[in-house]
């Protein structure tokens, strides 16, 4: 077909192939069927590279790169321009574009949420903004999100309506991932980064290739990139969606009121939320426990999750001027410094000494809400939170 439209009009030929990589990931699982079609792939692009002569230039675009298994061996003059800074926003929307090319649109949705033009932009940008595909490169907004913003004019998670891939899903099990380090601390190097090897490397370069993680830095040094959550929406689409399903140890039924939970929060009751909290870890069947190692991270693994999937602004490992905090918890009235210890080595009292010996709330002292110190005792032998304290700064 390449040939015949190349001698019938005299011009060379445009060959676009979106998702190319779908057939392998459709069979990653069945080795022999996978490599039946891998084989096919290869033969299909060899072809390309034999048309040469009547091709302009060949275009693919897919989730992955499979770049190690020879699917491209034999056409080997492809240029890979997934992380090069020259193309980094030739997919996508940036904040000019943005702000450009759907004014008008931008407008109506802000008058129908009730909102300034200022906050719509604020809005938008925290929920649909922030890929990165090169070092130092614009913040580029996920088009399929923006535009069913704008035609709907409602805040939506209309990225992870579409579905999620089942290969990350069995990657992501195999792995010991924190979803604490999705915040913005999992590094990774350059080789890693462009080189994905299905079943010999880590899922981390997936999630990247896969939108879950983008770049926020880049260490020229050790030549790694540091990857965390793009945007709002991947963030609690993340953590709702996908670890649920990844992760057995999170299905843990239990009648647990997440609305009670966050008024009480909210509503500055500490000793009413700890008691909902305390009961929380208790619910964990032990088992599950087990499997996790029961350790200050294993605990803390929970607060975090438990506190996001809420909707709550939570930190953790905050660094101050003399150490870090294991978290920080903030609402419009209050901000929580809680400090984590295991009774095995250290007590309630101990976590909140601890709070004000290294200054944790110092950061917090020009804010005008009231800073709470809470200091949190856990217990392997009790699976949970054996005891806490709290105090209010000054």
């Amino acid at each position: 077909m390449i040939q015949k439209a190349y001698e019938k009009t005299g011009k060379k030929v445009v060959v676009l192939i979106d998702e190319y990589d779908k057939p392998l990931i459709n069979t990653m699982g069945d080795d022999e069927l996978n490599d039946t079609v891998r084989k096919l792939l290869r033969g299909f692009y060899g072809i390309l590279k034999s048309l040469y002569a009547c091709l302009r230039f060949v275009f693919l675009t897919g989730i992955t790169k499979f770049s190690k298994i020879n699917l491209f061996s034999d056409l080997n003059q492809l240029n890979d321009l997934s992380m090069d800074e020259r193309y980094a926003r030739i997919c996508g929307i940036n904040q000019k574009e943005l702000e450009t090319y759907f004014a008008p649109e931008l407008n109506a949705m802000a008058e129908r949420n009730e909102m300034t033009y200022e906050e719509m932009l604020s809005e938008m940008k925290r929920r649909y903004d922030g890929y990165h595909f090169a070092p130092g490169s614009d913040g580029i907004y996920n088009p399929f999100c923006v535009l069913n913003a704008l035609d709907s004019r409602h805040f939506g998670s209309y990225w992870f309506e579409t579905g999620t891939p089942s290969m990350l899903a069995r990657g992501v099990r195999s792995e010991d991932l924190n979803p604490r380090d999705f915040e913005g601390n999992i590094a990774v190097t350059s080789e890693e980064m462009k080189d994905y090897r299905p079943n010999e490397t880590s899922i981390v370069p997936l999630l990247y290739q896969t939108g879950y993680l983008t770049i926020k830095s880049y260490k020229p040094i050790s030549d790694e990139y540091v990857l965390g959550f793009p945007n709002r929406e991947v963030k609690y689409g993340f953590l709702n969606h996908l670890l649920p399903t990844f992760i057995p140890k999170w299905n843990i039924t239990y009648t647990f009121s997440v609305t009670t939970f966050m008024r009480e929060v909210r509503a500055g009751n500490v000793e009413k939320f700890m008691t909902m909290l305390k009961s929380y870890y208790a619910s964990i069947p032990y088992d599950l426990q087990n499997k996790e190692g029961k350790d200050e991270r294993y605990f803390q693994m929970i607060f975090y999750l438990l506190f996001t999937i809420a909707g709550q602004f939570v930190e953790t490992e905050v660094k101050s001027s003399r150490g870090r905090a294991d978290a920080v918890v903030k609402t419009e009235s209050t901000i929580y410094v809680f400090e984590f210890k295991m009774d095995e080595n250290a007590t309630a009292e101990d976590a909140l000494a601890q709070i004000d010996d290294k200054g944790y709330p110092i950061p917090y002292a020009a804010d005008h809400r009231q800073v709470v110190k809470i200091g949190v005792e856990f217990s392997v032998a009790e699976g949970g939170i054996k005891r806490w304290l709290m105090s209010e700064s000054g």
